[in-house]
């Protein structure tokens, strides 16, 4: 683990596909294996928000193991932080009624993905969990609060756009629990990742990569075979003309393209734009798929492996619910004791 004195760090993913894809991997996990370095860290794979929606029971359970297989293989070392399944601390249910309790109606129904992820589901389809859905958000990082006043530690969520306004109600939140029951949270702050890329859909280059948006063929994902992935980027969406500039106004296909490859090899864009001059989209998609193939390979390979021997896995997510369980019981008793809850006794 990263000393005490180091800033501690949340974040989830939800298990809702068999696969991880490009998107997440270079706008999210790739900086949870280098926050390692300098933060206490907690990853979550948050299966109590994955119930929200409809899907089948066993494919959940699978889809957890997978998703932290992938974690793992992409770098996530649990002696080093601590990666555990949602569900497997019960605290984070417990906290997010307490929360609902001091949350306003039209606060949580003021929540943009609420409206959107409901409007696509139809107003009576939406379940209740994904009306509360932001609160068990807040509830998942207020948990591994430091404790206040501890070297004013800081407290930080990496947060992307879309999440910007979960991360407002989470403060909001801790913000009238310490008012009205006495100093309990550290409020968190939002910790943009350096090196954070948005990727767009190879064959819809003006929306975000996204499992639940996008095409089969819009979406490179981390578990694909090497074939299917090289065939994605060869008929990936360009644009107009044969030159390889980033504009994204003009360019938007392209554009996405040499984000993904500047974001994976580390090179400057303008780097890229001088490599290709002159040479045309072949080449430049040649090169593009033998980098993520080459990116994504070793990860697949790890997976699988770790996938095997699951009673290993179950074994090192025990080990993380275990950790996470102690600090999350830690900051329920207090919040209990706050609310007025009576001990849990002996």
């Amino acid at each position: 683990m990263s000393s005490a004195a180091s800033p501690r760090v949340l974040s989830g993913i939800q298990p809702t596909a068999d696969s991880f894809h490009l998107g997440n991997y270079l706008g999210a996990l790739r900086q949870w294996v280098a926050l390692q370095d300098t933060h206490e860290a907690f990853y979550c794979v948050v299966d109590l928000h994955a119930i929200t929606v409809d899907y089948e029971p066993a494919v959940l359970r699978r889809r957890c193991k997978v998703a932290a297989a992938q974690l793992l293989a992409m770098g996530v070392d649990p002696d080093r932080s601590t990666l555990f399944v949602q569900s497997q601390v019960p605290e984070h249910a417990e906290l997010a009624w307490v929360l609902g309790s001091i949350t306003g109606f039209g606060e949580a129904g003021r929540m943009t993905q609420f409206k959107d992820k409901s409007a696509k589901q139809g107003a009576s389809a939406a379940s209740v969990g994904l009306f509360t859905y932001p609160i068990l958000q807040a509830a998942d990082i207020l948990l591994y609060t430091p404790e206040p006043g501890e070297g004013e530690r800081d407290f930080q969520v990496p947060v992307g756009e879309d999440q910007r306004q979960h991360l407002e109600l989470t403060r909001t939140l801790a913000q009238r629990f310490n008012h009205r029951f006495g100093t309990t949270f550290v409020v968190p702050e939002a910790y943009i990742p350096q090196g954070a890329a948005k990727i767009a859909d190879l064959q819809e280059p003006l929306s975000k990569m996204s499992k639940s948006s996008s095409s089969p063929q819009g979406i490179l994902d981390v578990l694909e075979e090497s074939g299917p992935l090289r065939k994605k980027i060869m008929r990936s969406v360009t644009d107009t003309g044969t030159e390889v500039r980033y504009d994204p106004e003009e360019k938007p296909g392209v554009t996405n393209l040499l984000r993904i490859y500047s974001a994976l090899a580390q090179t400057p864009v303008t780097d890229l734009e001088q490599r290709y001059a002159g040479s045309g989209y072949g080449q430049f998609k040649k090169d593009l798929a033998a980098l993520v193939i080459d990116t994504f390979t070793p990860i697949r390979e790890r997976t699988e492996k770790l996938l095997a021997d699951e009673r290993d896995l179950d074994r090192i997510l025990a080990r993380g619910a275990a950790r996470a369980g102690e600090v999350a019981r830690g900051t329920m008793d207090v919040v209990r004791d706050r609310v007025g809850f009576l001990g849990r006794g002996a």
